[in-house]
């Protein structure tokens, strides 16, 4: 298995995976939407996303990083805002191969940290915890649309 940062010449390879990964949360599949919003990410710095693939460079899951700031610390965090492994990807290690691969682009960065938010009934919560995520419970969050 590779991890890969993904350039423009990638979202052909991304897209499906990104799409995949959107229908898991119960969106439309969308492909070219899917494209076109990584496309936007990539072309102007907005994130950083780290592909996972097989020796056939098979995408087996993704993360997007989306950088942020602390303010208190005087210094920069990522948001790890998606992680998502195909089927055929799962229990093969590719998950904390993509969490570690974040924490890599967290340390090259120099920054705080990294961050991310899941739903409480979300089984990734083991994969987090088991890659050393503390949860945290000192703190609240809240969302206005």
């Amino acid at each position: 298995m590779q991890i890969k940062k993904v350039a423009l010449d990638d979202l052909d390879t991304m897209a499906p995976l990104f799409d995949a990964y959107r229908m898991f949360y119960k969106q439309e599949s969308n492909l070219g939407a899917a494209k076109l919003f990584l496309s936007k990410r990539v072309e102007d710095n907005q994130s950083i996303i780290l592909l996972a693939q097989d020796d056939n460079n098979s995408a087996l899951g993704f993360t997007q990083l989306y950088p942020s700031f602390s303010s208190v610390a005087l210094k920069q965090v990522f948001i790890l805002n998606d992680l998502f492994v195909c089927k055929e990807g799962r229990d093969k290690g590719v998950g904390s191969a993509l969490l570690e691969a974040a924490k890599d682009v967290a340390r090259e960065h120099g920054a705080r940290g990294l961050v991310l938010e899941t739903d409480k009934d979300n089984p990734a919560q083991k994969l987090y915890e088991k890659n050393g995520w503390t949860k945290d419970s000192a703190l609240h969050y809240y969302w206005e649309v």
